[in-house]
């Protein structure tokens, strides 16, 4: 079996895997409207850990800023440990995302806030017979979601994706929901047009150091992307807000370094002025946008439905860099599939 076969297969099958998760999130409509956050919470939590804590970020930034409820995103680990920091008084609701379903951080999580009687919870994961399946007031399952490779890639952006349809639906934003739809070829084109260019970047040994630039939801993207870069090809990557690169982390840049920029539409002029400095100190830029120069969505989509389209293109290279590595990127060093605690 050749090295990455796994992966290659679930990052190039997310289309179908997104179709297919859009089927879920129609039948379960009503479900997730009938949670009505905005009335019934003081705030939403996301949790999760590695790859779904960055995906808890994400979420939580688009929530608020779709629904105007205030969100926030913690580590599994921290609402379990430190629960005193984490919540505010009122009722809140949790949403716990979990690829396998069986993350011991998470399971704990989940009960410690049960316990506590701090509100409702809410679940999604891949897989309908595990523990955090059966844990929720609302379990939703997105099989379609479900990898053989250890690092998150299918998966992720397939439970992001039931984010981004609850923050959509919880919004009142019904032409967001439904715009969802578009989303399979539009993802689609993208890991087409994408091809040659993740083939020459991903194996380019003149490049020693990654930083993945975002902000907003973005950020929480990014963050995930800098970690299939260290999973996969064990690689120095680092991600970072837009602006905040300029403050110390620009030191870093070299003719060695790439500097990839998820851009946005509504900030776009700020961020793209930051990797115009990148270019001035000789770093090298891949920018992704709707209408970006390097790679171009071209979507036609709202920016908070497109996001998702940013991780095809960093999952291709750190797979192409990791192949190149002579590394299997189905089986990261010193990993495992799920962490579980004694």
């Amino acid at each position: 079996m050749e090295n990455g076969q796994f992966t290659q297969q679930e990052i190039f099958s997310q289309p179908e895997a997104w179709a297919a998760a859009l089927k879920v999130m129609y039948e379960t409509r009503q479900n997730m409207l009938d949670l009505e956050p905005t009335r019934r919470y003081r705030q939403v939590l996301f949790t999760g850990c590695g790859s779904t804590y960055y995906l808890s970020l994400a979420a939580a930034s688009l929530t608020q800023e779709l629904t105007g409820l205030p969100a926030r995103a913690f580590p599994s680990s921290e609402l379990w440990l430190y629960p005193r920091s984490s919540y505010v008084d009122g009722k809140s609701l949790l949403v716990a995302v979990s690829r396998s379903g069986e993350t011991t951080e998470t399971l704990r999580a989940c009960e410690a806030f049960l316990a506590d009687k701090h509100g409702d919870l809410l679940t999604l994961t891949c897989y309908n017979d595990m523990p955090l399946a059966k844990m929720g007031q609302l379990s939703l399952v997105f099989p379609s979601g479900k990898e053989q490779s250890v690092a998150q890639t299918r998966a992720f952006s397939t439970l992001y994706l039931a984010t981004v349809a609850l923050a959509s639906l919880w919004a009142g934003r019904a032409d967001l929901f439904s715009s969802l739809a578009r989303l399979p070829a539009a993802g689609q084109k993208v890991l087409e047009q994408v091809v040659p260019l993740t083939a020459e970047l991903g194996p380019d040994s003149a490049i020693d150091r990654f930083y993945w630039l975002g902000s907003g939801p973005r950020y929480g993207l990014a963050c995930e992307l800098s970690l299939k870069m260290k999973e996969m090809s064990l690689s120095h990557s680092e991600p970072f807000h837009f602006l905040e690169f300029r403050h110390g982390p620009k030191s870093m840049v070299t003719k060695s370094s790439l500097v990839v920029g998820l851009q946005s539409s509504v900030n776009g002029s700020r961020e793209a002025e930051v990797l115009a400095d990148v270019k001035n100190l000789g770093g090298r830029v891949l920018d992704m946008a709707e209408a970006g120069s390097t790679v171009r969505f071209e979507s036609c989509l709202d920016e908070a439905i497109r996001n998702v389209l940013y991780l095809p293109v960093g999952q291709l290279i750190a797979l192409k860099r990791s192949i190149s590595k002579g590394l299997n990127p189905d089986r990261p060093t010193n990993l495992d599939n799920v962490v579980k605690l004694s």
